[in-house]
């Protein structure tokens, strides 16, 4: 199984930004965590992060053909991109949402997700770990194999 993680903009800032809402870990451990979740499932794992809104379109439609499935955190361009949400309707691949933070509890402005209308689930609130479910399971919905 080929999976493609995908972070939007300010992930790269993890463990800077706003500690106290997304984690005091770096944006390189999470990659870390990702890669040995995937080495664990015998997923082969590509991640991306760009905090431009046309990168992130352009990396969906290169999954066609590519890549089995995808793990999204769209981050702020949750709320406002359907453009993305129209690049994973038109790829048509398993997909999972995933947020840090519990977006159900923040500002009224974050209560939409446009990308998680083409996504299969969504798993909030649980920093790095909802990466972790993500891929495990998009790993049994596509029959990785596990070493």
């Amino acid at each position: 199984m080929k999976l493609l993680v995908i972070n939007g903009p300010n992930l790269n800032m993890l463990g800077i930004r706003e500690p106290d809402i997304y984690g005091r870990q770096d944006y390189k451990a999470l990659i870390a965590l990702i890669e040995e979740t995937c080495a664990r499932l015998g997923v082969e794992v590509e991640c991306f992060q760009s905090n431009h809104e046309g990168a992130i379109v352009d990396r969906i439609q290169a999954a066609y053909g590519r890549e089995d499935a995808i793990v999204i955190n769209p981050a702020a361009y949750t709320h406002t991109s359907v453009a993305i949400l129209d690049a994973l309707k038109a790829v048509g691949l398993p997909a999972v949402e995933v947020h840090l933070s519990d977006v159900k509890s923040r500002e009224d402005f974050r209560q939409i997700s446009y990308a998680g209308k083409a996504c299969e689930k969504t798993i909030m609130g649980k920093g790095f770990q909802g990466y972790v479910e993500a891929i495990e399971y998009l790993a049994g919905r596509c029959g990785a194999s596990q070493n």
